[in-house]
């Protein structure tokens, strides 16, 4: 399970990288600020939750069962929260109206704040840590 999460954070890392330097360069020319920012918030989740699952993958005393959760909640999360907002923010690029993907945007956050709470709740029942 480590090596898929592994996998996973290094490939939303490098694309996070990708697409920062895409939106910062090339889409700088064609977005509003409004629109580049926006599309800069869907690369900064994406890169935090990269680090998170490469946290994920280093800790000893989570279950594989917690790890997978975690893992899948995250890619759904990113591909509906970071997902959307790169899309939202380039549907005049595209010429096309994606406004129907603002509901999903959220959806995405809850499903990340729901791989964080797993977390939580898996680091309040171990017993094998002590509190000092």
């Amino acid at each position: 399970m480590n090596k898929k999460i592994l996998i996973t954070a290094s490939l939303l890392g490098a694309t996070a990288i990708v697409l920062g330097a895409f939106g910062a360069h090339a889409l700088k020319k064609v977005l509003t600020e409004i629109q580049l920012n926006t599309f800069e918030v869907g690369v900064r989740y994406q890169f935090y939750h990269a680090l998170f699952l490469l946290f994920i993958a280093n800790i000893n005393h989570l279950s594989s069962k917690t790890k997978k959760i975690i893992l899948n909640l995250v890619l759904l999360g990113q591909l509906f929260f970071s997902g959307s907002i790169y899309l939202l923010s380039l549907q005049d690029v595209f010429n096309c109206n994606l406004k129907f993907l603002g509901p999903i945007t959220p959806i995405g956050g809850c499903l990340l704040i729901a791989a964080w709470i797993v977390l939580l709740i898996a680091v309040v029942k171990d017993k094998s840590q002590k509190e000092n």
